[in-house]
C-alpha cells in the first residue's frame, strides 16, 4: 500500500492497540523501574518480559513497511505514571521497532517538539519544530546523509487549538507529480541545496546537496522533502534559483496543497505516532498552545536507524 489517498485509507489503517497483555507488560516494567530506576539511554527491552509489546509492535512493523507507512500507537495510560517513567517506557516500546540513534551532531537522542519563541532564519540551526508555525510536508533530516528510517512522536500534551498532524505517502506525491508535470521530473531527481540548519563542524559545509526523490535499493520511492530548508540552502550560498529548479519546487508545493492526497490526525494525550521516515511526508498545522505553561502542546521525538552507527551522522 505504498500509494494511497485520504478516500482509500481509514483509521483502522494506521490504528494500533495497546492490548491488555502489553499494558500489564508496561505497567510491570514502570514498577521495576520504580524499584530500580535506571537513566532512560540504559533501559533496553531484553532486561524486561516483554512479549506481548513485541507483538504490538511487530504490528506497528508491518504497518509501517506493507501498509500506508505510519501507524498511530494508542496509548500509553499517562495518568498512571509521570513524565519521565512514560518517556521509558516510549523509549523501550520504539526500542522494539528500530535503534534509537542521535537528533543532533552533539548527540541528543530525545527531541522536545513544542513552541520555544524561537524565530526561524536560514544557517540559525533553529528548527521548525521549536516554533508554533505551520510545517509544510518534509521528512525529517532530509539534509544529513544518514536520515532516520523512522520517526517517532509521543503526545505528552496537544495544543489548545490547531497543531493537527498531516500525513501524505511519497509514492502518491511522485504520482501526482508524473501525473502533472511530466517535464519536471528530471529535474527532481538531480541534486538540490538544503540547509544543514548548523549540523555540521565549523570547517564544514552550511548545506548539503541531495536530490529531492530516488529510487531504493528495493526499488521503493525515497524521498527528501525539505522545500524550506532548500530555499534556506539556496539562501546560505548567494544562488537564485534558476527557473527549472523554481518550476520544480512549486510543482512539488502545488502537490501538497491537494487535500485529498493527505490524512490529517488529532493528536490525543498517550498516543505515539510512527513514520516510515523516507516513504511518508508529515506536515503540522499552526497551533495555538493553553495559557498555562505545563499545558503547552508537547510532543517528544525519536528518531530510529538500525544501519550505520549511532551518532547523527551514522
Amino acid at each position: 500500500m505504498q500509494a494511497w489517498t485520504r478516500d482509500t485509507i481509514a483509521p483502522h489503517d494506521w490504528t494500533v492497540a495497546l492490548s491488555a497483555a502489553a499494558l500489564a507488560e508496561l505497567r510491570t516494567v514502570r514498577d521495576e523501574i520504580r524499584r530500580a530506576p535506571l537513566p532512560t539511554l540504559l533501559l533496553d527491552p531484553k532486561d524486561f518480559k516483554l512479549d506481548a509489546c513485541r507483538a504490538v509492535m511487530d504490528q506497528v512493523r508491518r504497518i509501517t513497511r506493507d501498509g500506508p507507512s505510519f501507524a498511530v500507537l494508542d496509548r500509553l495510560p499517562l495518568d498512571e505514571m509521570t513524565k519521565d517513567e512514560a518517556i521509558g517506557l516510549y523509549w523501550l516500546l520504539s526500542s522494539l521497532l528500530a535503534r534509537p540513534v542521535a537528533q543532533k551532531l552533539n548527540g541528543q537522542m530525545f527531541f522536545d517538539v513544542m513552541d520555544t519563541g524561537a524565530k526561524l532564519k536560514p544557517g540559525s540551526g533553529i528548527r521548525p519544530t521549536v516554533t508554533n508555525v505551520d510545517l509544510r510536508f518534509h521528512n525529517d533530516n532530509s539534509y544529513n546523509e544518514t536520515p532516520p528510517d523512522y520517526v517517532c512522536l509521543f503526545c505528552l500534551h496537544p495544543a489548545q487549538s490547531g497543531g493537527i498532524s498531516q500525513v501524505m505517502s511519497v509514492a502518491t506525491v511522485h504520482e501526482a507529480l508524473v501525473k502533472r508535470y511530466p517535464d519536471l521530473m528530471p529535474r527532481l531527481y538531480k541534486p538540490f541545496w538544503y540547509d544543514r540548519h548548523a549540523e555540521h563542524q565549523p570547517d564544514e559545509s552550511k548545506t548539503f546537496a541531495a536530490p529531492i526523490f530516488e529510487r531504493g535499493a528495493d526499488g521503493t520511492m525515497k524521498a527528501r522533502l525539505a522545500l524550506s530548508e532548500i530555499h534556506a540552502g539556496y539562501a546560505l550560498r548567494g544562488e537564485r534559483l534558476d527557473n527549472e529548479t523554481a518550476a520544480a519546487l512549486d510543482a512539488v508545493q502545488s502537490v501538497f496543497d491537494l487535500p485529498e492526497l493527505h490524512v490529517e490526525l488529532r493528536f490525543e494525550r498517550g498516543q505515539i505516532q510512527y513514520g516510515n521516515n523516507r516513504a511518508t511526508g508529515h506536515a503540522r498545522t499552526e497551533f495555538v498552545d493553553f495559557p498555562e505553561p505545563e499545558r503547552k502542546r508537547h510532543l517528544v521525538r525519536l528518531w530510529l536507524r538500525d544501519g550505520g552507527k549511532r551518532g547523527y551522522r551514522g
